[in-house]
């Protein structure tokens, strides 16, 4: 074995083991579906693989004859340039380097982020192939260890996180003996969770946290680890309409990157909390509650309306609570309870008895 567990009896991962079993069930049912040949329409979304961009989608021209648009075909070119060199000299930059090789010229980090998107979709060609970089912002934590490109030997702690890497294509000899993985939203739960020893009290199991919305490289990690070892991935997020959207992003993708969904989504992530109906269950006061804002309302009826939101009617009805409730809660409102109930309690008690949806 790579590790040494420390965590709860067997018999505690007998639901977790059940789904995983269920979960390598339906992967056999997919691949024999594609198998079975036939074609499929191009479609915004399918639910084995997230969203992804259709052949017939809306293009736009940039012209170099045009007073509007010749600027941003002129970043375009240098930027192409740029590639083209780091390709032939087989050497990378993050877009960080990019926007700072002419930070006049290109006016703003986002205009350079822009560009390289457009640049990546067009050629249909992931950012890496590019040679272009994502600086990371992620962390992992918990029972896993791996060997970057270069040779580095990383090896994960169950207190203590380690920054995701820049290079998630490039690792290799992944190890681990983890019965699940738990992406965190926020930092700040990620370190308690830590400093409650949460990795140690669970184990075996792995932590990754996107500190918000996640960059490319945590979602990258992500699909990485499901591809290895197609253990059960759990959310937990802000009963909120951002956390939702945060949730949706690991699982289904988002709009700007559906070029790369098959390399970036995980559909088979599952939302462990916190849940709408738990803020009832638990009689958190109202006080610990937050009234949803316009914004937020907007938000929800947005992601209602989402197509794959039809095939997740347990979401649906938790996002109708929430939409009905007005209120939305952070996970924090769980202290309520107890300063540690959500990795002495909560957590537990959900992954023992199969609460998520």
């Amino acid at each position: 074995m790579a590790f040494a567990p420390m965590g709860p009896e067997p018999s505690f991962f007998e639901a977790l083991d059940q789904h995983r079993a269920s979960l390598l069930a339906a992967l056999k049912r997919d691949s024999g579906d594609r198998a079975g040949g036939g074609t499929r329409l191009a479609s915004r979304f399918e639910d084995s693989v997230g969203l992804q961009m259709v052949s017939h989608c809306t293009t736009r021209k940039i012209r170099s004859d045009s007073p509007k648009s010749v600027k941003n075909f002129a970043l375009i070119l240098k930027i192409l340039s740029m590639i083209y060199k780091l390709v032939q000299s087989d050497t990378y930059a993050t877009k960080r380097d990019i926007y700072y090789t002419d930070s006049q010229l290109f006016g703003s980090q986002a205009a350079v982020d822009s560009i390289i998107a457009d640049v990546s979709c067009m050629l249909k060609v992931p950012r890496r192939g590019l040679h272009v970089l994502s600086t990371s912002k992620g962390l992992i934590a918990g029972n896993l260890r791996y060997i970057e490109e270069e040779g580095t030997k990383v090896n994960c702690s169950c207190t203590t996180a380690v920054a995701v890497s820049s290079n998630i294509q490039g690792i290799w000899n992944l190890i681990t003996d983890a019965k699940f993985l738990l992406i965190v939203e926020k930092d700040a739960t990620f370190q308690r969770l830590l400093d409650d020893n949460f990795c140690n009290k669970m184990s075996p199991c792995i932590m990754v946290t996107g500190k918000g919305v996640p960059d490319l490289n945590t979602r990258l990690l992500v699909r990485k680890l499901w591809d290895a070892f197609h253990i059960p991935i759990f959310a937990l997020v802000d009963a909120d309409p951002h956390g939702i959207e945060i949730m949706c992003i690991y699982k289904y993708g988002s709009m700007s990157m559906s070029f790369e969904a098959h390399n970036l989504t995980v559909p088979a992530i599952r939302w462990l909390g916190l849940l709408p109906s738990d803020i009832k269950r638990l009689n958190i006061p109202k006080d610990n509650l937050i009234p949803l804002t316009k914004r937020d309302q907007m938000k929800l009826d947005s992601i209602l309306k989402r197509p794959y939101v039809t095939c997740q009617p347990f979401w649906r009805k938790e996002m109708e609570i929430m939409a009905g409730s007005k209120m939305k809660a952070e996970i924090q409102a769980l202290t309520f309870l107890s300063s540690d109930y959500l990795s002495r309690v909560y957590l537990p008690n959900k992954l023992k008895f199969g609460g998520w949806i």
